[in-house]
């Protein structure tokens, strides 16, 4: 899709660029009529149905000027990929933009933007690297823990006539009071408890072990001073438990019947063969992993480029932005995070500052094997791509208004410099020899005075899996 905006890009040194931007007043108009249709259908005019005020009434209604401006905020982003897309470069942390004022009609809109920028790496051997890969191996333990995970979810509770123990489950009801007061939440009937689980208050658990069904027992303990319930954190309390059943659990044999219940196998060995297959197949796909990771690594290694200290931050804090949108998604306050940790949002970010580096490393080192390989990317591709993040279940329609969306937002842009990336790994891989990963290690460890001298080729700036 040709770019609706035209850039002009100036060095300002230390990895940051200014780029100059002007949206014409073809796309500028475009974008305001769509904004003036999405009004209408918000809008109640007599003598139009609900939804259907054309683009025109909304203009004279609410005012051109009013109109542009909400046509400019949704605009913007998808224009600030289409110039970041038009200047090629890579951009590193927040940026900084100039908008100026709103044009007239049949003006363009211009606006600036200065953000750091992803430095250009020297390539060195990137084709036919030798790349540590290790053997899959599955470990015999690692078996018999699956197996045993299986045991736990097929276990069932019988009641026993003893006192209960640690491991055992108990069924009780309990009241719960602070000053001899009653307090909400503090009660309930017919709860299962494992004990030892450490799943209820500090000391809750331990204070019934021993107890008896048909026994009634007082609990006394300090709710702890970050409990969630402010009104309870810190608080002394006492529950009255009364204990209506203890239970054991039992865990089934490890025989063929098992695997029966287990999954409808044939036998135990037929259970354990496919969970050995399992393991395997999965250990097969991290190791692909790990190797596609090391061939970039050795790309890496073998190039030369220099990125400032303050790229370096930036990128780090746009690595927690993105983490803490991930943390948001997942129902997760980030503060809290934060506070759990007991560091703040700085420190986290400057303790990410190897793995930020490496990261900027990496993006330099892929973009330049783009550039030098001309590695393209297909309309189809892209189309490809959003069809797989949409899921199986999502229909065409979907996939199109997902697709239009993207588009109008730029993120078809970015996506397309990801599927490039990925395409340059691919690339790496595909030339790459693997030799015995304990053969590779050695290497890291051998020291020569070029390497010595060569700082941004050592081993200890190359990411491992996992890191």
């Amino acid at each position: 899709m040709a770019a609706a905006v035209t850039t002009r890009t100036t060095e300002l040194g230390d990895s940051r660029v200014r780029v100059e931007v002007e949206v014409p007043s073809e796309a500028l108009e475009q974008q305001l009529r769509s904004a003036a249709a999405e009004l209408g259908r918000e809008m109640r005019v007599p003598g139009f149905r609900s939804g259907k005020v054309p683009a025109e009434v909304v203009l004279r209604q609410v005012g051109r000027e009013a109109v542009m401006d909400e046509a400019v905020r949704r605009g913007l982003p998808g224009w600030y990929e289409e110039a970041v897309s038009d200047a090629g470069i890579t951009t590193v942390g927040d940026p900084d933009l100039d908008l100026t004022d709103l044009p007239d009609k049949g003006s363009p809109l211009a606006f600036t933007i200065e953000v750091g920028v992803v430095p250009p790496a020297e390539l060195g051997d990137y084709r036919g690297l030798e790349v540590g890969r290790r053997e899959s191996r599955v470990d015999p333990q690692e078996v018999e823990s699956e197996l045993e995970r299986m045991r736990e979810s097929l276990a069932s509770l019988e009641t026993v006539d003893r006192a209960a123990a640690s491991g055992d489950f108990v069924v009780m009801d309990y009241t719960g009071s602070i000053g001899g007061e009653e307090f909400e939440g503090g009660a309930g009937r017919g709860q299962v408890v494992e004990l030892g689980s450490g799943r209820l208050v500090p000391g809750f658990e331990e204070q019934l072990e021993g107890a008896s069904a048909g026994e009634e027992r007082e609990v006394s303990l300090t709710f702890p001073g970050d409990y969630p319930a402010e009104n309870l954190a810190g608080k002394d309390a006492s529950f009255a438990v009364e204990i209506k059943e203890v239970k054991e659990k039992k865990l089934p044999e490890l025989d063929d019947d098992f695997a029966v219940e287990a999954g409808g196998y044939d036998s135990l060995d037929e259970l354990r063969t496919e969970i050995e297959q399992r393991i395997g197949e999965a250990d097969e796909r991290a190791i692909e992993g790990e190797f596609r990771e090391a061939a970039v690594d050795a790309a890496v290694a073998g190039a030369r480029l220099e990125i400032p200290h303050e790229l370096v931050h930036a990128k780090a804090h746009e690595m927690w932005h993105r983490t803490s949108r991930r943390f948001a998604a997942q129902g997760i306050d980030p503060a809290r995070y934060l506070e759990m940790t007991g560091k703040t949002e700085e420190e986290l970010v400057t303790e990410s500052e190897p793995e930020a580096e490496i990261a900027l490393k990496r993006e330099a080192v892929l973009a330049a094997i783009v550039a030098a390989e001309n590695i393209e990317v297909t309309d189809e591709e892209v189309s490809e791509a959003m069809r797989a993040a949409a899921g199986p279940d999502a229909s065409e329609k979907q996939v199109k208004r997902a697709m239009k969306r993207a588009r109008a937002q730029g993120a078809d842009e970015a996506l397309r410099d990801d599927i490039a990336m990925r395409k340059a790994v691919d690339l790496l891989v595909e030339s790459a020899k693997p030799i015995p990963a304990d053969q590779a290690a050695a290497r890291e460890k051998l020291w020569t005075p070029e390497r010595a001298e060569t700082p941004e080729r050592s081993s200890e700036q190359i990411w491992t899996p996992g890191s």
